[in-house]
C-alpha cells in the first residue's frame, strides 16, 4: 500500500509539474508536438509525412496500372 501511494504522488507531481504553464498562464495550452508547427522543421523544408504524401499526390497523381496487379 505504501508503494502505491509514493507511486500517485509521483504521478500527481509530474502532472503537475508537467502542466504548471497551462494552469498558470491565462489561456495556456501545452505546445504542439506536431513538426509542422516547429519553426526550425519549417526553415529545412521538413514537414509531416501525411502532408508531404498529401502535396506528392498533388503535383503527380498516382495512376493505378490494373494489368499488373
Amino acid at each position: 500500500m505504501k508503494s502505491v501511494l509514493i507511486v500517485t504522488g509521483l504521478l500527481i507531481a509530474a502532472f503537475v509539474l508537467l502542466s504548471v504553464r497551462v494552469i498558470l498562464k491565462k489561456n495556456g495550452r501545452f505546445q504542439s508536438m506536431h513538426i509542422s508547427d516547429s519553426k526550425a522543421m519549417r526553415e529545412r523544408g521538413i514537414g509531416c509525412v501525411q502532408s508531404q504524401d498529401r502535396q506528392a499526390r498533388r503535383e503527380k497523381p498516382a495512376k493505378l496500372d490494373v494489368k499488373n496487379l
